[in-house]
């Protein structure tokens, strides 16, 4: 493994986190359930908006959960965007349903043009997919004012998978909060970090206990254990919930911070022909969760491979984006919905390191390696 100099989007921690830690760990609330897990759920509710939240013990749990809650059924087919961590196909996978892609829009996002044609098509010969996942690239969001409508249109609920959005905001109102059910990742690169982690957010309470009820084996509430139907091991710990809530906490500054570094990036490379930056909405404040230009190798000299090379010769982490679903071979049979934006936008895009620990000589530094990638 190469030996990173500066790393892409590493866990961002303060005092804060570190005094919630040793105290949850000298309450002796080791186990997973516990005070700062509820404090958890609590404070992510007051911060999103949404009525209920449970903790779980990663974003691919949410998604699962997310999709048995709204009524996902083996056999069902589940509209998603192509472009995205696999993440919510595996999920789909889980609950016996085919994930069918569709391709992306401007802004990386699950094109709403397309849903509504696709929706259209299968409407006419009654074969409308059980559920839409709407994913928030990167820290921005999807055209998820639009796509709930669609939902709504059809009947068909709408799971939004911000596992990379939280702090980001659409009109104003939090990402997580507009589908049926919203997942949370508090992975270790994520802008709010568990050490491993997820959540479901909604306002339906119910759909929020289902969710709950599922992640502890499904016990019912008597003395003995017993079980009517299958549960999964799912929760977040207590341990890892304090570390959320001092993450919750210090998350304002570090919006503030990874919004600098964007800043920064634009300022020294948005003027340079052939590099563009990933768009957003109007009316979108993304958290800036990575900051992942693209390369056009005829107007720069070069592709995104090479800058790829240089950066990572240089000791820089940086990635392309995101492989297309309908490009890897697990779903090669899985239906596909244009992919034509998709494709190139994985062929000409770089995540560039994000933290916004970096300071302003290390992002000129990575600007100046992505310049001298040319010669």
């Amino acid at each position: 493994m190469p030996t990173w100099k500066i790393l892409l989007s590493p866990p961002e921690m303060s005092a804060v986190e570190r005094d919630m830690l040793i105290e949850a760990f000298d309450s002796g609330w080791i186990a997973p359930a516990g005070p700062d897990l509820d404090a958890f759920e609590h404070e992510l509710a007051t911060y999103t908006g949404a009525r209920a939240v449970a903790g779980l013990s990663s974003g691919t749990a949410g998604l699962h959960l997310g999709l048995l809650s709204v009524g996902v059924r083996p056999g069902n087919d589940v509209l998603l965007a192509t472009t995205t961590f696999a993440a919510p196909a595996f999920a789909t996978t889980y609950v016996g349903a085919r994930p069918c892609f569709v391709d992306i829009d401007r802004t990386w996002q699950l094109d709403a043009d397309l849903v509504q044609t696709e929706l259209e098509r299968r409407a006419k010969v009654n074969q409308l997919p059980a559920a839409i996942v709407a994913i928030n690239l990167y820290g921005s969001v999807a055209n998820l004012g639009r796509i709930v409508e669609l939902g709504q249109q059809f009947d068909i609920p709408v799971v939004e998978d911000a596992a990379e959005s939280l702090g980001a905001t659409l009109d104003g109102r939090a990402a997580g909060t507009f589908g049926r059910i919203g997942v949370l990742s508090f992975n270790g690169n994520k802008i709010v970090t568990t050490g491993g982690g997820g959540a479901v957010i909604s306002d339906d309470e119910k759909l929020i206990s289902r969710c709950r009820f599922l992640a502890t084996q499904s016990r019912l509430p008597v003395a003995h254990y017993e079980h009517e139907e299958i549960g999964y091991n799912y929760r977040l710990g207590n341990l890892n919930a304090a570390v959320g809530r001092g993450q919750l906490r210090t998350l304002p500054a570090r919006l503030e911070r990874r919004a600098r570094v964007r800043a920064h990036y634009e300022e020294q490379l948005g003027a340079q022909q052939g590099i563009g930056f990933q768009p957003s909405l109007s009316g979108c404040r993304p958290n800036n969760w990575l900051t992942a230009i693209t390369i056009d190798p005829t107007q720069f000299g070069v592709g995104a491979p090479a800058v790829l090379a240089a950066l990572h010769l240089a000791g820089i982490e940086a990635r392309p984006g995101f492989m297309p679903m309908h490009h890897q071979p697990v779903f090669r049979d899985a239906p596909m919905i244009g992919g034509s934006h998709a494709s190139q936008v994985y062929a000409t895009s770089v995540c560039l390191p994000s933290s916004g620990n970096l300071t302003e000589s290390e992002v000129s530094w990575v600007c100046d390696v992505v310049l001298s990638s040319r010669s």
